[in-house]
């Protein structure tokens, strides 16, 4: 579940953001840009240098019930830090998911709604606009293992056979392996059963933030929750595909990505970015971690890097952007 960051809608330091609606919503908005089908996934843009070509690409994945917006405020501090050499401009990609954000709203993105498909959505995105393959993946909680699984099936070919590998995968806060009863605090479950239990519309946001509260859910959960209502009438509605949300969830907790992990397709970095605060690690599975990132490999293959990021619990890109982007960028820059 990802967190929901409040942005100014001026744009500052010449950074261009480009917002990808509805089709029918393209005619009204100040960046046009050539319309796509109804099957792939919505998505924003983000270049420090608007007007000079892109010469790298970093899709930016959201976690469970979050969107693409949630990662705007990072994004631009990212591309802003990378724009500094005159060789290279990059460009994020920042995805609503299916069943989340302006994604929720598009037809063809049929069920079974699990990480397979949401990472084939990414594989049909780029294929669709007749994009390169992105050269760098980053993907936060949920949105982590749909990176893991975007990277194992352009492995696999499973896109096509002229698909090309991510050079780096980042993984921010999320444990690669099945999430059971045993190394969860329940709190995910709690608020997707909460939000199941509810009418599909709700008098209002105060309303809601209220009910959650009385519910004995914390304040600052509750708010963010009622940031993801929208308006329906007189009333307030989910921005986001509940049903197809929890199928998701369901997905991501009963899918492992260890085995990618133990054997790094040739190429690629996986990133491992765990919040110091988090709560989501036990030790045998940091131990695992630290094991594989400590593997000295023989060239025939990817490899395995852990980073901690102090300061900061599961909300990494809200609790300390700075430090992030300090882990982060150098590692971008050594691709240019």
């Amino acid at each position: 579940m990802a967190r929901l960051i409040k942005n100014r809608q001026v744009i500052s330091n010449n950074l261009f953001t480009r917002f990808l609606n509805s089709p029918n919503s393209l005619s009204t908005h100040p960046y046009n840009i050539s319309q796509r089908s109804l099957q792939t996934l919505a998505y924003e843009e983000i270049q420090a240098n608007p007007n000079k070509p892109h010469t790298h690409t970093a899709f930016v994945l959201h976690g469970l019930l979050g969107s693409a917006r949630n990662w705007r405020s990072f994004s631009r501090s990212l591309a802003s830090s990378l724009s500094s050499s005159p060789s290279s401009e990059w460009r994020m990609v920042l995805v609503d998911l299916r069943n989340h954000g302006k994604s929720a709203e598009i037809e063809g993105l049929d069920p079974p709604h699990n990480l397979v498909n949401a990472a084939k959505d990414l594989g049909n995105l780029v294929n669709s606009k007749g994009w390169d393959w992105p050269d760098v993946v980053i993907g936060h909680s949920m949105g982590g293992k749909v990176a893991m699984q975007f990277a194992q099936s352009c492995s696999n070919k499973d896109y096509g056979e002229n698909v090309k590998l991510p050079k780096q995968l980042w993984v921010l806060d999320s444990v690669p392996g099945e999430v059971t009863s045993d190394n969860s605090d329940g709190e995910v479950e709690k608020v997707l059963q909460t939000l199941q239990s509810l009418p599909s519309t709700v008098p209002s946001r105060k309303w809601l933030v209220n009910h959650m509260l009385e519910l004995g859910f914390s304040k600052s959960l509750s708010e963010w929750i009622g940031t993801n209502l929208k308006k329906s009438g007189d009333q307030e509605t989910w921005a986001f595909n509940l049903d197809g949300a929890v199928q998701m969830f369901q997905s991501y907790r009963e899918m492992s990505y260890w085995s990618l992990l133990e054997h790094p397709p040739k190429g690629l970095e996986i990133a491992i970015v765990r919040a110091e605060k988090s709560d989501r690690w036990d030790a045998d599975v940091v131990d695992r971690l630290e094991r594989l990132a400590s593997q000295e490999g023989n060239g025939s293959a990817g490899k395995v890097s852990v980073h901690v990021l102090p300061n900061s619990g599961h909300w990494v890109h809200v609790d300390n952007p700075k430090g992030l982007l300090e882990i982060v960028a150098p590692k971008l820059k050594s691709l240019s």
